[in-house]
């Protein structure tokens, strides 16, 4: 692609697109939510559609109340849809002057979102509307350097498509290569020789738990010293790296262990309760996170999808009244076969590695997109 450094024509938003203002005629058509991810089908299908708003392919449906988390989406795949009558729908006035798509680039810009949420701060509900998004300034260059541009980023949208689909895939060889080992004719109480029950605390070289430190210090936090994982962040996929990080003082302060690369991570509370993820980096954790540290790779891989397979049946025994609640000691305790030697469990280490390697490209494609996105905001005249 070509150096951005270009003619460009400085606009107001409102100069390029339109709102569109049309209600259900009753139309049985798809309805969607909206988020900063994009689309979303709503919670309750069985709802009164006749006062909905009618958006169209390339048309930008938001949400008023959610802009300063930029929650917008550009529909590139419905002809037609509906949307709810508390969102906003408008459309790009002359797709020779400005593609939908660039706009969308733009739009996905922190700048746009902190934009939104300043417009917002003077408002009773902190609505962000149309007419407050119109006044927003935009400098756009010729054409086809917006195609250029959307190309570039259709591409990375793709690999990244691709290389989830690849973890899927790889994902569901490894659950059913589990299954057919460890789960179908397998009869607990006659087990292959060599082979027995035990728990995952047997299993495992060691188990902690993490710690936080206070928060009232500040100079605990973010000092680089240390990477800090959450419990929110922790999912079933492969935890690259941390964003957050606590100092050597805030690490000594607190009950939080520095946790190995090669080790498991279960979250023990909250909506990620029995969410599993495999480490591959060293971190430190918060208190809900049931950290396992493994002998060896095959150990680790094999481990991780046990716990992918059995994680429902876990997440089942959890408590706690109106936050679902794991402790370390259940999680300890849950029953897991013990093959004899290495052989078995080594089967499971080139699946995961392909796993990692996978979700090592899409950081990188997400870095790549992130730079791309960095350098529209610093378009030159």
């Amino acid at each position: 692609m070509r150096t951005l450094a270009m003619q460009l024509t400085k606009y107001k938003l409102g100069d390029l697109i339109a709102q569109r203002r049309e209600k259900n005629k009753d139309y049985d058509l798809p309805i969607r939510g909206v988020s900063r991810e994009g689309f979303i089908k709503p919670k309750i299908e069985e709802a009164d559609t006749s006062i909905y708003n009618v958006f169209y392919k390339n048309d930008f449906v938001f949400n008023p109340a959610r802009m300063e988390l930029n929650s917008i989406a550009l529909n590139l795949d419905l002809d037609k849809a509906l949307c709810s009558s508390l969102y906003e729908v408008f459309y790009v006035k002359d797709e020779n002057v400005v593609l939908p798509e660039f706009l969308n680039l733009h739009i996905k810009r922190d700048e746009f979102a902190r934009h939104c949420d300043y417009i917002g701060l003077g408002s009773a509900r902190e609505y962000c509307r149309f007419a407050n998004i119109a006044e927003f300034d935009i400098k756009i260059p010729p054409i086809e350097i917006q195609r250029e541009i959307v190309q570039a980023d259709r591409q990375i949208k793709r690999r990244i498509r691709l290389n989830e689909q690849m973890i899927e895939k790889l994902e569901a060889t490894a659950q059913a290569l589990y299954r057919k080992m460890f789960v179908d004719g397998i009869d607990k109480e006659n087990l292959p020789e060599g082979w027995r029950m035990g728990t995952i605390e047997e299993f495992c070289k060691d188990m902690k738990s993490g710690g936080t430190p206070s928060r009232n210090h500040s100079e605990y936090w973010n000092k680089k010293d240390y990477p800090w994982l959450k419990t929110g962040e922790v999912h079933n996929n492969v935890i690259l790296e941390t964003e957050e990080f606590i100092s050597k003082a805030g690490l000594d302060n607190s009950s939080a262990k520095l946790i190995p690369q090669g080790s498991i991570i279960m979250a023990m509370y909250g909506a990620t309760a029995a969410q599993v993820a495999y480490l591959d980096c060293e971190t430190t954790t918060n208190q809900a996170c049931c950290n396992m540290i493994c002998q060896n790779k095959a150990d680790a891989a094999y481990l991780f999808f046990h716990l992918l397979e059995n994680q429902q049946d876990i997440k089942k025994l959890a408590n706690g009244g109106a936050q679902e609640n794991l402790s370390q000691e259940l999680i300890a305790q849950q029953p897991i076969i013990l093959p004899n030697g290495i052989k078995e469990k080594e089967l499971f280490v080139p699946i995961l590695d392909r796993i990692v390697i996978k979700y090592k490209e899409n950081s990188n494609l997400s870095e790549l997109q992130s730079l791309l996105l960095a350098k529209m905001g610093n378009l030159k005249k």
